[in-house]
């Protein structure tokens, strides 16, 4: 109950302010000042449709590329699915054992090369 006293205190409160404020506004802004707060009124609802309008019309834009790049494909059903198909593939094309790394290179003629850029400082390593 005390709470439904203070609600209710709260509102006639902001009742009071609004009205004594909307008189002083009439009794000391010059009178084309109304006119003027109507036309920034006007121009920043202008400016919000505009903003919503661009949007509406990126994400049409955007449906419109995504459809085209992908096609029928279920980008739901994908992402779902994509844990499984990053174990399969890492399974199937898996890193390479450290050993059968360093016989690859030797194969190739690298086993002597570089891993870092002589030119970079050491905060900037290749690996």
């Amino acid at each position: 109950m005390r709470r439904l006293f203070w609600v209710g205190v709260g509102v006639a409160v902001t009742v009071v302010v609004v009205r004594q404020g909307r008189r002083l506004v009439e009794q000391y802004a010059p009178p084309g000042a109304g006119d003027a707060v109507d036309g920034a009124v006007r121009i920043g609802r202008a400016l919000r449709a505009a903003r919503e309008d661009f949007r509406t019309g990126v994400a049409e834009r955007e449906a419109e590329l995504l459809d085209a790049l992908v096609g029928d494909v279920d980008l739901d059903t994908l992402r779902a699915n994509a844990p499984r198909h990053r174990a399969e593939l890492r399974e199937t094309f898996g890193r390479p054992a450290r050993a059968d790394l360093a016989r690859d290179l030797s194969a190739r003629g690298w086993a002597r090369e570089p891993v870092t850029d002589p030119d970079d400082d050491a905060q900037a390593p290749f690996f």
